[in-house]
């Protein structure tokens, strides 16, 4: 998600569909992109909180399980080899085929629940963090991915995205 640009056409606009949806149930874009500000703002990272919970006026994001520090270091380094291999996961026989699937273990039953600040403005949106294509692939969510880790701007052009 993050590398927008690269996506082929049918990708961006299913991507620009998945935002606009999001972005409507969170009141509009700008309440959306308020919130995505808001999360790369925030230190330490926003999914490490003790309380599984990240509160601002533009919206409330919840899950359900703590997340520490050292699988969001994990997360981020292979984010990092997802884009080069276009798998979460590393061959079997790489030294930390191990921890990435423990790792994956761990995350995939977390469910995301965003709520836009105001209820009125919509009923807000949920996710989970993985998408499990099948037993040897698994790849970042790209909701979770953009409202977590993604350029806020990555996210606009996605969003003002206009399918050709």
């Amino acid at each position: 998600m993050c590398d927008f640009n690269n996506l082929n056409e049918e990708e961006k606009k299913l991507q620009h569909e998945k935002l606009m949806d999001c972005a409507k149930n969170m009141g509009g874009k700008n309440f959306f992109l308020s919130l995505l500000e808001a999360i790369r703002e925030t230190k330490p990272h926003p999914l490490i909180a003790a309380n599984s919970e990240f509160d601002t006026e533009f919206g409330t994001i919840t899950w359900n399980k703590v997340i520490f520090n050292d699988k969001l270091q994990l997360l981020l380094k292979a984010r990092v080899n997802e884009s080069k291999q276009d798998n979460l996961l590393p061959e079997k026989d790489a030294k930390n085929y191990k921890k990435i699937l423990n790792l994956l273990r761990t995350l995939k039953p977390i469910v995301f629940h965003v709520k836009p600040g105001n209820p009125e403005d919509g009923q807000g949106f949920y996710f989970q963090a993985f998408d499990v294509i099948n037993e040897e692939k698994t790849k970042l969510n790209p909701l979770f991915d953009a409202v977590f880790f993604c350029s806020v701007d990555t996210v606009k052009k996605a969003l003002n995205y206009e399918p050709k």
